[in-house]
């Protein structure tokens, strides 16, 4: 078996890749939403080129083809964004091909469904009471915690600590004691404002504290997770195992958040979730991405013992994207049940292909 072709689509604002063979077996993978038509580019132009003729069954060697002979492309963002997709495209083929779901591949299933988190965004621009809104309907459907984020980015430090706090306890309202209730920064606060902070969440009895500060400031982190005992959590702007090494070593993160379809796709992920059990860290991974990103995701957190918090999820279902699927995953009482069906699970209807953008195609 031989990949023949790498293609790269646009559907409803996410970027997808399809891997064929010249056995008639097709994997589906997903790269990050961000500048997808680059990324797309990148997969079909750069990346694809490497593998085209190989065997697709070989995954880590092909992750360390992309990987390794386009490093001075940029280790951070597009290449093991663009990565991701084609290797969880691989990761499907595989499982097609052995006619097993990819949680076997990786070594089995500890848990049949996994809880999810509601991740609700855009708090910076949100009144206390627009948020709690928000919180009251992830409730209602069933989240099994929630997790409010700020938005506010390394720019503005500081800008909303009052707000913020206003939010939380607004929130703590809704959520009560059965719930958990999270906060993001997304990178927005000093060091001394994110210690303040962090000692009233502390307080408020918050499950865990996300990117308190900018993103590279590793001994900044390490102050702040020294700081407190509410469990600081980083890793959605890291993309490799040595980027998590560093933040494990240098930041002191409570917490490590690799998000599959950025972080070099399945094979990468894995190995991060090794590093982090290795130094006795949670393996929380940050996944906004509803469809093909949270199935792997999911195949992932199922395959691991000490993966079992509730895992991100975004709170609303998008009914157009879930249609594109032919067999679409089924959120019910707060959980996922994780897939049977061989590869991801995750199949996309041939008509969606046919009139999707296309971003790029490479052909052996």
């Amino acid at each position: 078996m031989q990949i023949s072709c790498v293609s790269a689509y646009g559907i409803a604002g996410k970027c997808f890749i399809v891997v064929d063979t010249d056995e008639g077996v097709s994997g589906l993978g997903e790269c990050s939403p961000m500048h997808s038509p680059t990324i797309g580019r990148f997969a079909t132009e750069v990346l694809a080129p490497k593998i085209l003729g190989e065997n697709p069954l070989e995954t880590d060697r092909l992750w360390h083809e992309m990987m390794l002979s386009t490093y001075k492309l940029g280790a951070q963002g597009i290449q093991p964004e663009a990565t991701a997709g084609i290797d969880i495209a691989l990761w499907d083929i595989r499982g097609k091909v052995m006619e097993q779901p990819i949680w076997a591949l990786l070594g089995g299933k500890y848990r049949e469904k996994i809880p999810m988190y509601a991740s609700i965004g855009g708090g910076a621009e949100m009144t206390p009471a627009e948020m709690a809104e928000r919180v009251d309907a992830a409730v209602a459907r069933g989240f099994r915690g929630i997790k409010i984020r700020m938005d506010w980015g390394a720019g503005r430090q500081d800008r909303g600590l009052d707000k913020d706090l206003a939010m939380v306890r607004e929130c703590l309202k809704i959520t009560g004691e059965g719930v958990p209730l999270s906060f993001d920064a997304n990178n927005g606060y000093s060091v001394s404002g994110a210690i303040r902070q962090g000692r009233r969440f502390e307080e408020l009895g918050l499950r865990h504290f996300e990117e308190p500060v900018a993103q590279f400031d590793y001994p900044g982190i390490a102050q702040v997770a020294d700081a407190l005992d509410i469990p600081v959590s980083a890793g959605e702007h890291e993309y490799t195992r040595w980027q998590f090494r560093d933040l494990i070593l240098q930041g002191r993160v409570d917490i490590v958040q690799p998000d599959v379809v950025k972080s070099g796709g399945i094979t990468e992920t894995v190995k991060i979730a090794v590093l982090a059990e290795t130094f006795n860290k949670v393996f929380l991974p940050h996944q906004t991405q509803p469809t093909v990103g949270t199935a792997a995701n999911l195949h992932i957190c199922a395959s691991l013992k000490w993966c079992d918090w509730p895992q991100e999820l975004p709170p609303e279902r998008n009914e157009a994207l879930e249609g594109i699927f032919e067999h679409p995953l089924e959120f019910y009482d707060g959980h996922f049940v994780v897939l049977d069906r061989p590869g991801h699970g995750l199949v996309i209807r041939e008509s969606v292909v046919r009139d999707a953008e296309l971003y790029g195609r490479a052909e052996a």
